[in-house]
């Protein structure tokens, strides 16, 4: 794991990887990719709220390592809970 990247491991044993794309002033996507590598169709993403001082000037951007370094284990799990699927698996 890089200092961009974090694993969170789901209740039926999935070990996930965990990054935040596209941060924003307000909100960063977090990105659950499938450790199958072969395809994204099992990807899950989510958005997290981000608050201080930068969430201030919608010109700024948050620094997704810092992100990613503040969300604590428990908001990783209920961010996966409540995330949904980036493909719709449709053919």
């Amino acid at each position: 794991m890089s200092d961009k990247t974090r694993s969170y491991t789901s209740p039926d044993g999935t070990h996930w990887i965990v990054q935040v794309t596209l941060p924003g002033a307000t909100n960063a996507m977090i990105v659950f990719e499938h450790p199958d590598g072969g395809t994204s169709r099992r990807d899950r993403y989510n958005w997290v709220n981000i608050a201080g001082p930068g969430a201030r000037n919608v010109t700024s951007r948050a620094d997704a390592t810092a992100v990613l370094r503040e969300l604590t284990d428990a908001q990783i799990a209920l961010l996966f809970r409540r995330s949904m699927p980036i493909s719709s698996g449709a053919n």
